[in-house]
């Protein structure tokens, strides 16, 4: 089993993400780890804070010479803005009188502010807001990319791109091919026209100190059927998925294949199955996303998220004082206009974690070399049974 923690602020001096579970043997490149932390950086309508960070993870446990050893991977991301912040997150004690100064009273609505000022019983939103922020998500990432490692080994490769932003939204389905020229637009979107709309809604809401939200689609190639059970709740693939998507800060909605489309006709929803000469069993449509029953069908999975606009506004909306209950505009803290681009990036990692976790379970292994024998004779195997003639009927006398 591959599970993940993260620990750090958002403005404290770094975050730290802690992997364990991942055979020994699997590669490990630090510069591809930075290159999916910049992408998360990047996106049109992004605030002032990417223009201070320049993040970089720092391997400190469980990878020797560019391979895990077997033991926990310990990651490390820097906080630059930390150096503008220290006295405000110091985690040594302070004056009442400095305590009282910083304290944040206004909460802002649509963000964890007040319920997780209620929950930890808590007057000041500073001690709720650093680490609800989604800046703890480059550790997802620092960390998904060490997964997608492993995936990339067995033949799985992940992509995403933007599917809407505000109005503005690309006309249909986008085939994987288009998706490798996507960090070429300035939205991730691979129709350039749809793209263009997208930036006029993100200027459109800076313009009216707003913020704006969308859709993104993360999409899985290469993965082999069988990953997931529908044995227990807990252990279906796509409610995993589904859990790791909505766990990503703004991530309201969650649809599997066409799952936003279900109310129509299942004569129209569902996907034929065929047999033809070399490719043996297959569907001729996709609408189920690579999933039935909570398990993978060989297909390519695609899962969308829905994000919604960042609560932190320019123009804020109303809200309370928490010591007092009188009315008062929401706290201001910085922010982007648009995340819908780098959350699509943070998306991937969550499925690149998820999916490692279920080859592990599936395939099982030690050392990234047990792993692949593992699969390789599971996939012979599935090869042999779904390019194989039907078996035909039995005998009377079997049952």
């Amino acid at each position: 089993m591959l599970r993940f923690f993260t620990a750090g602020e958002s403005h404290g001096p770094s975050l730290t993400a802690i992997l364990d579970g991942l055979p020994r043997g699997v590669p490990v490149d630090r510069s591809a780890i930075d290159s999916d932390l910049r992408r998360r950086q990047g996106g049109y309508g992004r605030g002032g804070r990417q223009q201070i960070e320049r993040d970089a993870v720092e391997i400190t446990g469980g990878v020797r010479h560019g391979r895990t050893l077997g033991s926990p991977v310990a990651l490390l991301v820097h906080n630059r803005d930390h150096a503008n912040w220290a006295d405000v997150m110091s985690p040594d004690p302070q004056p009442d009188e400095a305590r009282e100064r910083r304290r944040l009273r206004h909460p802002r609505p649509g963000h964890a502010d007040l319920a997780g000022a209620l929950k930890y019983e808590t007057g000041d939103l500073r001690d709720v807001l650093e680490r609800a922020s989604a800046r703890e998500t480059a550790a997802r990432v620092a960390a998904g990319a060490v997964a997608r490692g492993l995936l990339r080994a067995l033949g799985i490769e992940v992509r995403s791109h933007v599917v809407r932003i505000g109005a503005a939204a690309v006309p249909g389905p986008v085939g994987w091919e288009a998706l490798a020229s996507v960090e070429d637009s300035p939205v991730r979107c691979a129709d350039a026209t749809a793209a263009a709309r997208m930036v006029a809604e993100i200027d459109a809401a800076k313009g009216a100190g707003d913020t704006v939200g969308g859709v993104f689609e993360v999409a899985a190639r290469g993965v082999p059927p069988g990953l997931g059970s529908y044995a227990q709740w807990d252990l279906r693939l796509d409610g995993r998925l589904a859990q790791a998507l909505m766990s990503i800060p703004a991530v309201k909605a969650v649809a599997i294949g066409d799952g936003d489309e279900a109310a129509r006709p299942g004569s129209a929803t569902h996907d034929p199955i065929v047999h033809t000469a070399g490719r043996g069993i297959h569907r001729t449509s996709n609408h189920a996303g690579g999933l039935e029953g909570g398990v993978t069908n060989g297909e390519e999975l695609r899962l969308r998220a829905w994000i919604k606009p960042i609560p932190t506004l320019h123009t804020p909306l109303p809200s309370v004082d928490l010591a007092t209950g009188e009315p008062r505009p929401a706290s201001y803290e910085r922010s982007d206009t648009c995340v819908v681009p780098a959350a699509g990036v943070v998306g991937e990692a969550m499925v690149c974690l998820t999916l490692a976790d279920a080859v592990l379970r599936k395939f099982g292994g030690d050392s990234l070399d047990e792993l692949l024998r593992n699969h390789e004779a599971a996939a012979g195997r599935a090869r042999a049974r779904m390019l194989a003639p039907g078996p035909g009927p039995r005998p009377a006398n079997q049952e």
